[in-house]
């Protein structure tokens, strides 16, 4: 089986300028001091293995949530972001490396975007 965290890790730190450190307990993705990706592991015994990620906006999180809701939740503390299941053996991980560098794109500075971001 795949280790989520590995996989997560490993989409996140592929991006320009990404560093990991821990926030709040869990092993947090950032660019230029901004976060951009968490993962979660059973955070405070909710069961789910996710990764959080930044949206564009609170309607980007509806729809998502609404066409989804086996694969998207909504992440405690983290209003504005969108959870993704990364649990089980049928984790589309294509799909999740691209969440995970679209948060990047919404978190990175211009000059790394003008730069041609990822």
């Amino acid at each position: 089986m795949t280790d989520p965290l590995e996989k997560v890790r490993q989409a996140a730190l592929d991006l320009p300028e990404s560093e990991e450190r821990l926030s709040h307990g869990q092993p947090t993705f950032f660019v230029a001091g901004k976060q951009f990706a968490q993962f979660r592991g059973n955070h405070h015994g909710d069961g789910k293995t996710v990764v959080c990620v930044r949206v564009s906006s609170l309607d980007e999180q509806a729809m998502l949530l609404e066409a989804d809701p086996e694969t998207y939740s909504r992440p405690a503390y983290m209003p504005s972001w969108l959870s993704i299941n990364v649990a089980g053996d049928d984790v589309d991980w294509d799909h999740v490396a691209d969440r995970i560098a679209t948060s990047w794109e919404l978190a990175a500075p211009r000059r790394l975007l003008e730069a041609g971001g990822r």
